[in-house]
């Protein structure tokens, strides 16, 4: 398998221009899809702009100077999807991985003390042997609890990079929830109601102002407003 990908090929999903050069990094295999990951050469290359060549992005990782998600991070192909926070200590600036209106992956500033935590889905649930409950995340993270007190869909605010819980945000009537795919991908959209159909077709989320997409492409972001920044185009 090649390790690199022509830009003009690149996923739609990422904000990089397409004719500069021919080529451009693949992420590593990882959490995240490759429609739906970055690999961090190109993050601090074409979307922060920090470093000009991936020559400099490796001296930036050799310098401790790059943390995903609370961790150091020293492959230049490590990808980085939604939800995830990059931060450089040394520059004290700290970025979320966020979805926008044209459906790119774009990267948000945050404040230091929200570089701690992140949001991630419930995507899938499990019972372990001993009964505990495993949460499988949207980024490839699993989570063990003692007590099952979520759905699928809901959403967990988690400190980064220890997985405590700090709170819980549910898919039901009266969540505001970002578009993550679909024909209104980067709308934030107050939950209205969760349709649970006894088809194969998956569950239906409809919103306040009438429109409706699928489950698999609303992620909560919090109970009565956004707990994240959003692009400005995106924001309430």
């Amino acid at each position: 398998m090649s390790n690199e990908m022509k830009r003009l090929t690149a996923p739609r999903s990422w904000p990089v221009k397409r004719k500069t050069d021919h080529w451009i990094t693949k992420p590593s295999p990882g959490a995240h899809a490759l429609e739906g990951s970055i690999p961090v050469n190109v993050v601090l290359r074409d979307m922060l702009k920090v470093c000009n060549t991936a020559a400099e992005v490796r001296a930036v990782m050799f310098d401790k100077g790059l943390k995903v998600d609370g961790k150091i991070i020293n492959n230049h192909k490590h990808g980085v999807g939604l939800m995830d926070v990059v931060s450089l200590p040394k520059a004290k600036s700290d970025y979320r991985m966020v979805m926008d209106r044209r459906g790119k992956l774009q990267l948000v500033k945050i404040p230091e003390a929200k570089a701690s935590w992140k949001l991630c889905r419930i995507d899938d649930k499990s019972i372990v042997p001993g009964g505990k409950t495993q949460l499988n995340l949207h980024d490839g993270r699993n989570i063990l609890v003692e007590k099952d007190s979520y759905k699928t869909g809901d959403v967990l605010k988690i400190e980064v990079p220890s997985q405590k819980i700090l709170d819980h945000y549910k898919l039901e009537k009266g969540s505001v929830a970002l578009l993550t795919s679909g024909s209104h991908v980067g709308e934030i959209a107050v939950v209205d109601e969760y349709v649970i159909t006894r088809l194969a077709a998956d569950n239906l989320v409809k919103f306040k102002d009438g429109t409706s997409t699928v489950k698999s492409n609303v992620f909560v972001i919090g109970s009565r407003g956004p707990e994240i920044e959003l692009p400005e185009e995106a924001a309430l």
